[in-house]
C-alpha cells in the first residue's frame, strides 16, 4: 500500500511540474511576442523619425520654387505635426495616411515645375525619402506579422487563459487607408 501512496504522489507531483512549465512556456512566449511587437513599433518609429526630419528640408527646397503652392506646402507640415504627435497606433496610421497623401501632393508639383525636379538637393531629398519610404514599408509589414503572431497566441488556447490572467491585451495593426493608397494623386491649380 505503501509504495502505492508513494507512486501517487509522484505522479501528482509529475503533472503538477508538468503543467508548471507549460504555463512558464506559453507566458515567456506571451512576453517574447510581445516584446517582438514593441520592438518592431520602434523599428517603425526610427523609420518615421527620418522621415519627419526629411519633411522640413522638402518643403523649403520646394517653396523655392513654387512659391505660390501655400496651401499644399502648409498641408504637408500639418501632416508632419500630427504624426509627430501621434500618441496611439491607430493616430500614427491616419497621420501616416496623411503625410503619404500630402508628399504624393508635393511630389506632383514638382512635375510642373522642371527646375524643381533638376534641383540635385531636391532630387537627393527624393531619393532618400524614397529609401525611407521602403524602410517603412518592410518595418510595418515586419510589425504587423509580429502583431499577427502576438494576436493569435493571445487569442487562442492555452494563450487566451494566460492572456486574460496575466493582462496580455492584443495590438491594433498599422494598416494603411485603402482609398488614400489606390486613388491617383490629384492636384488642382
Amino acid at each position: 500500500m505503501l509504495p502505492g501512496v508513494i507512486a501517487a504522489i509522484a505522479v501528482i507531483f509529475g503533472i503538477v511540474i508538468l503543467l508548471v512549465v507549460i504555463v512558464i512556456g506559453v507566458y515567456n512566449s506571451i512576453v517574447s511576442l510581445r516584446n517582438k511587437v514593441d520592438n518592431s513599433w520602434h523599428q517603425i518609429d526610427v523609420q518615421l523619425r527620418k522621415r519627419y526630419d526629411l519633411i522640413p528640408n522638402l518643403v523649403e527646397t520646394v517653396k523655392g520654387y513654387a512659391k505660390h503652392e501655400r496651401e499644399t506646402l502648409e498641408k504637408v507640415i500639418s501632416a508632419r505635426k500630427m504624426g509627430i504627435d501621434a500618441k496611439t497606433i491607430k493616430d500614427q496610421a491616419k497621420a501616416e495616411n496623411m503625410i503619404t497623401g500630402t508628399l504624393k501632393s508635393l511630389f506632383a508639383l514638382s512635375e510642373n515645375y522642371p527646375n524643381l525636379k533638376a534641383d540635385q538637393h531636391f532630387s537627393r531629398l527624393m531619393e532618400q525619402l524614397n529609401g525611407i519610404e521602403s524602410n517603412i514599408a518592410y518595418a510595418r509589414q515586419f510589425y504587423n506579422d509580429m502583431v499577427m503572431k502576438l494576436n493569435t497566441r493571445i487569442q487562442t488556447f492555452p494563450g487566451n487563459m494566460f492572456a486574460r490572467m496575466f493582462n496580455f491585451t492584443t495590438r491594433d495593426y498599422f494598416e494603411i487607408e485603402e482609398a488614400t493608397a489606390r486613388e491617383p494623386v490629384r492636384v488642382q491649380f
